[in-house]
């Protein structure tokens, strides 16, 4: 199982990234925005820096702009994650004009994620083309009416393992458990619903009663 946090606020990463849980940390310029960030202006080699030193193995960043930028700026991402110590992975959207990059970006030697899958019919594209991992948004496929666990189910057995399905824009700790009893295991979460899986109210109550236990035997 390899958990993502899903956010670009650099708060949430010193929250969360310490509990072990994550191995990366996945972004894009929506995520960007809430976190108050100029995705244009990011410095790649300290976002890399700061993710590593809290213990990420991963970091998923996304391209923008003109298409024929995009080799360039994936280049440097890669640059960015070599120097800070960890894996880069250049996220590119499901479309035809963006897909057109995918052999060049490739040729540079790093992962790639291809993103807003929402049809399995994505994944033959996405396996054709070597990628790396396949995103498909989950809680938006569901949000609009589609088949989304039964979508996801046939992205499993597309992939083959290969590109990796890794599930994102998650709503409930719920979703999560659905997909992963049908086989699914990789997932990018937001920090409210990585909160959320810490959280269980009869489990607190039970670690309070072994405190109180505790407390009563030494007075």
């Amino acid at each position: 199982m390899d958990l993502y946090l899903d956010t670009a606020d650099r708060a949430a990463w010193a929250d969360l990234m310490p509990t072990g849980l994550f191995r990366g940390i996945t972004t894009n310029p929506l995520l960007a925005q809430r976190a108050g960030l100029d995705y244009p202006a990011i410095n790649w080699l300290e976002m890399a820096q700061r993710a590593c030193d809290l213990g990420a193995q991963e970091l998923h960043g996304q391209v923008f702009g003109p298409i024929e930028t995009y080799v360039d700026w994936a280049q440097r991402l890669y640059d960015a994650g070599a120097a800070a110590g960890l894996r880069t992975v250049v996220k590119i959207p499901m479309t035809f004009d963006a897909l057109r990059a995918v052999p060049s970006i490739k040729a540079l030697g790093g992962p790639i994620l291809l993103t807003a899958v929402y049809d399995p019919k994505q994944v033959i594209v996405a396996k054709a083309l070597g990628a790396d991992f396949a995103a498909p948004y989950f809680g938006r496929m569901d949000e609009a009416g589609l088949p989304a666990l039964d979508h996801l189910s046939k992205m499993q057995a597309i992939s083959g393992g290969k590109p990796r399905i890794l599930v994102a824009s998650l709503r409930t700790a719920n979703q999560m458990v659905a997909l992963a009893s049908r086989g699914l295991d990789c997932f990018t979460l937001s920090p409210d619903l990585a909160q959320n899986l810490f959280s269980d109210p009869m489990t607190q109550e039970a670690a309070a009663a072994f405190e109180a236990a505790a407390s009563s035997q030494s007075s």
